[in-house]
């Protein structure tokens, strides 16, 4: 681990807070929250849809979550005299506390329905939702942080991927960052977000199936196979280093899509060993910076972390990191339109080989 300590402390409504701190200090932890807040809201109603057999969270009280503040009353800023932030001390490295708004939680509201009709159970969204903040500079991004940095964040995610694996009837953990209003950021400070899901997601679902599928025909594992392939083909790669590959996704859906994968299996973040947490950061670093250089403006992206269920089919899974945009051209966006939105069909719109020189070119 790279930070020097961590230090825990509990916001005025009960949520958690955790600093993680890159210097052995624990004096952030003496700052109290001294907002009153209101008690965090329920969590949220998961109601199943048998005609695509998927579950569906219904969170109504996410309505009222802050909405692009100004900067001067931005909550991921650390407090300070004249407005008191989510975050209490008034500096820090990396930072992590329970969403104030979150879609999954272990709040069972005392009246939760557990039937719409027959075929349409409810039960409640147990789980939990964090944010990351990636440093208390208000104006910086992900692409602009030190290696040193990022190696903080990867050592935090690890932590909490770990810690919330552990809660009951967490099925997966997912750790990702929007970057951008064109995406549907709400908050300007450059942060990410956990999600543990109660379920296991559709995406990760079809993933299992495949590399289930994959192993009973092959005996191989699909993941592992597909990785080597591209780097033995090279014409889809990106960038790499000693221990990650960064390509374009011979499939890719979107105009501009990598995925940044360890040349060793592992399950989760957690499993990562010294050596490939330092040699990530650099080379993510890299990758973003090329899809800035693109358009000569900073790009608007989805950066989500693929790891392993928590439960059956765990061993299926191959941690990777995949980043997509929606922006096609300098003036142009990828909609989700008729055949993606409603069928879940994607139509790209960039060759992929394309897509990886002018990534390579950036």
């Amino acid at each position: 681990m790279t930070f020097k300590s961590r230090t825990a402390i509990r916001l005025s409504d009960g949520r958690e807070l955790i600093y993680f701190n890159e210097e052995a200090q624990t004096h952030r932890a003496d700052y109290p929250d001294t907002r009153e807040l209101p008690p965090p809201p329920p969590t949220s109603q998961l109601r199943y849809d048998p005609l695509v057999d998927e579950w569906v969270a219904v969170a109504a009280h996410r309505q009222t979550r802050t909405f692009l503040p100004p900067s001067d009353a931005c909550p991921l800023c650390p407090s300070k005299p004249t407005f008191a932030s989510e975050i209490p001390a008034p500096d820090y490295d990396v930072v992590v506390f329970e969403n104030q708004f979150p879609s999954f939680s272990d709040r069972i509201p005392a009246d939760e329905i557990t039937e719409l009709t027959d075929l349409v159970p409810v039960r409640p969204g147990i789980g939990r939702c964090e944010v990351v903040c990636f440093t208390s500079d208000h104006n910086s991004s992900f692409g602009a942080l030190t290696p040193s940095r990022v190696r903080t964040v990867v050592d935090a995610l690890a932590d909490r991927t770990a810690e919330m694996s552990t809660l009951e009837g967490v099925a997966q953990v997912f750790p990702f960052e929007n970057r951008g209003v064109e995406i549907g950021v709400t908050l300007h400070h450059p942060h990410g977000q956990i999600y543990a899901y109660p379920t296991v997601p559709p995406r990760t679902r079809s993933m299992l199936a495949a590399a289930a599928n994959y192993k009973e025909r092959t005996g191989g594992d699909l993941y592992t196979d597909v990785l080597a392939a591209e780097r033995a083909d090279g014409a889809r790669i990106v960038a790499s280093n000693e221990h990650w590959t960064a390509y374009v996704p011979a499939a890719a859906r979107w105009p501009f899509e990598v995925q940044l994968a360890p040349h060793r299996k592992v399950a989760d973040i957690p499993a990562l060993s010294d050596a490939e947490r330092d040699a990530f950061g650099p080379l993510y670093l890299d990758v973003l910076r090329r899809f800035d250089g693109l358009f000569g403006k900073p790009m608007p992206y989805i950066s989500a972390w693929h790891q392993a269920v928590v439960g059956e089919g765990r061993e299926l899974g191959y941690l990777h990191l995949q980043l997509f945009t929606i922006r096609r051209a300098a003036d142009k966006l990828k909609y989700l339109a008729g055949s993606e939105s409603a069928m879940g069909f994607f139509v790209n719109d960039v060759v992929p080989e394309k897509a990886a020189q002018m990534l390579r070119d950036a």
